[in-house]
């Protein structure tokens, strides 16, 4: 039998001891010695939730039990209390014993919870004047780009113009010219920067030399092409002929329209961004704006890129005139043979050929001015040292110096033996390159010998002056550095091993061309050899550079873009001909003469952003 307590319980034998057993609690007025307390009745299931059961009021769990103060949160309390009264030293002491005290993974979660406590935005707590010499340092556009979507204050220094200036400046990005220096004229060098062309859709025409009758003209204007597709053909396809004196002359040309070259940059910013995606455009991109196919043969003997014109003359008696965007708007007649020398000025063009004349144009209305006659065999180079002012040489081994207002020959220049292949002018210094083996140094103004410089072995092809050096190539496969005051000879550069027929000098840099196919960077200060460029199967015909890029043509057909700073071929444009004849570039742009089947062939390829670029 199971034993019963006195207090009332059943012993853990019972089979009822496993179920839950309500505490008696007296009720008010009751008293608990109506029940015996020796034998209490057996317990009973449950109760109803009804407050009152069988004389007994059995206690629910409450929803909402009273707090109880923790004692572990109490002493944390008094623990955050005594360790902020404590010294600094006491605290760090305290924390070391703490510390020591952790394992690894207690240690990481201290870690990962100081680490944010720690960290403060420079931003935030430095003047502006910190932050941008901090950003000064930063060379590379995509982190700056980065840093500006950190936060708004991020933003708002990153946008200070002066970080964009010391980033322009050390890419060389010129600063946009001024309204008074687009005022200017020189050389023709300065124009408006947007140039009316027709709407898409719409008939137009353009105007065509004034002096030539029977022109016909003929113009179709289809939908623009996809902006994404680089290097595509044009919307308006063009085909003009022309008659002079029984001769015909018949021009295929595409010219696109599209204009968002020379967008001039407000602030170093935008600077930044035009010269950024100009850039980034000749790394892997560009659209052919403008081309045309001349139906008749002809050698390209001349090109000038300026900043109204494209001039480009033929060795077929012709020079065709467009706009600096590619549009036709002149086709010069009047030369009886090939044309070998153009000097354009403003908008004067002075050319001279086999017929041994000197012609003056008006480039505005495409006629000719003045025929200069006095040459007695081919002209065969020209500059110009004034607007008024053009030398021209020939090989009849002498130079002329003309007046082009008046149409007379000021003074000649005699002392060369042979045929005066190029010449260079700068101020009132003239030097010419000749077939005698020699280059000689001339006062414009005074019309006197100044020095001849011997030392070449063969016949001089080309010549760079810029006012202190000069620098010619010679047949000997030489390149020579004189002194233009003193007319000694600084260096021999050695290396090419035919013809040095082209030579362009910018500085201290001398970039040179060669029948051998390879160009060649020079460092004139320690007159060495920087970059050795194979950069065609046959002879360069053609080179230019800038600061930036050099861009080479060749008999191979391609048109080569080299780093001028590495060395690196950054790539080939994208164009099959037959042969390269003559290339001009500018920033944004790039003028290719070229030969393909037997016809003369000029692109003009822009790297300009588009107007929806301007807009991301």
């Amino acid at each position: 039998m199971s034993t019963m307590h006195g207090s009332g319980l059943l012993s853990s034998s019972s089979p009822t001891a496993s179920r839950p057993v309500p505490v008696p609690v007296p009720l008010p007025n009751h008293s608990p010695a109506s029940h015996s307390a020796a034998f209490p009745e057996p317990p009973t299931p449950a109760p109803s939730p009804g407050p009152f059961g069988g004389g007994f009021f059995y206690a629910q769990p409450s929803q909402s039990p009273a707090p109880v103060e923790d004692p572990y949160s109490t002493s944390l309390a008094h623990l955050a209390r005594d360790f902020s009264a404590l010294a600094r030293s006491q605290r760090e002491a305290l924390l070391s014993a703490l510390l020591d005290a952790c394992d690894t993974s207690t240690l990481s979660f201290v870690l990962a919870y100081v680490s944010p406590l720690l960290k403060k935005d420079p931003f935030k707590v430095l003047p502006n004047e910190i932050c941008l010499r901090i950003l000064s340092h930063v060379d590379d556009a995509r982190a700056l780009a980065r840093a500006a979507q950190v936060s708004r204050r991020w933003a708002s220094v990153v946008s200070d113009d002066i970080t964009w200036k010391g980033l322009c400046e050390r890419l060389h990005y010129k600063k946009p010219p001024s309204d008074r220096e687009l005022l200017r004229t020189a050389q023709g060098h300065l124009s408006p920067p947007f140039v009316h062309a027709p709407a898409y859709g719409d008939a137009a025409a353009f105007s065509l030399p004034q002096n030539s009758p029977n022109v016909t003209t003929m113009i179709s204007v289809s939908s623009p092409p996809s902006s994404n597709t680089p290097l595509t053909a044009m919307p308006i396809s063009v085909t003009s002929t022309t008659t002079h004196n029984g001769e015909l002359s018949m021009m295929e040309s595409t010219y696109l329209p599209v204009v968002a070259s020379n967008i001039r940059p407000w602030s170093y910013r935008t600077l930044f961004k035009q010269r950024y995606m100009v850039d980034s455009a000749w790394l892997n991109g560009g659209v052919v704006t403008a081309r045309h196919v001349t139906t008749d043969q002809g050698v390209v003997t001349c090109l000038h890129l300026t900043k109204k014109y494209v001039v480009v003359a033929l060795d077929n008696s012709r020079i065709h005139v467009f706009t600096s965007e590619g549009r036709l708007i002149h086709t010069l007649t009047g030369h009886v043979m090939g044309v070998w020398a153009i000097m354009p000025w403003d908008d004067t063009l002075v050319s001279g050929g086999c017929d041994r004349d000197v012609r003056v144009w008006d480039l505005k209305t495409g006629r000719c001015k003045l025929v200069l006659h006095g040459h007695t065999s081919t002209v065969r180079c020209l500059k110009m040292s004034d607007s008024r002012t053009a030398i021209s040489g020939s090989r009849d081994a002498s130079l002329r110096v003309w007046d082009i207002e008046t149409g007379t020959c000021k003074r000649v220049l005699l002392g060369h033996q042979a045929s005066v292949r190029c010449l260079e002018v700068f101020g009132d210094i003239c030097v010419s390159g000749s077939y005698d083996t020699t280059a000689k140094v001339w006062s414009i103004s005074r019309g006197v010998l100044l020095h001849t410089l011997a030392g070449h072995f063969s016949q001089i092809y080309a010549l760079a002056f810029d006012g202190v050096k000069i620098a010619t190539g010679s047949l000997d496969t030489s390149v020579r550095i004189w002194s233009a005051e003193s007319g000694q000879c600084f260096a021999v550069l050695q290396g090419h091993t035919s013809l040095v027929g082209q030579l362009q000098m910018l500085g201290d840099t001398l970039v040179t061309g060669s029948s051998d196919g390879s160009t060649r960077v020079w460092d004139l200060k320690g007159m060495t050899c920087v970059h050795r460029l194979a950069a065609h199967d046959n002879s360069v015909t053609t080179l230019q550079f800038d600061e930036h890029r050099i861009v080479t043509g060749g008999s191979d057909g391609r048109v080569k873009v080299w780093d001028i700073k590495t060395g690196h071929h950054i790539r080939d444009l994208p164009c099959t001909y037959e042969a390269v004849w003559r290339i001009a570039f500018e920033d944004e742009k790039v003028v290719v003469l070229a030969s393909r089947h037997n016809r003369t062939h000029m692109e003009v390829i822009s790297f300009a952003p588009q107007a929806q670029d301007w807009e991301l």
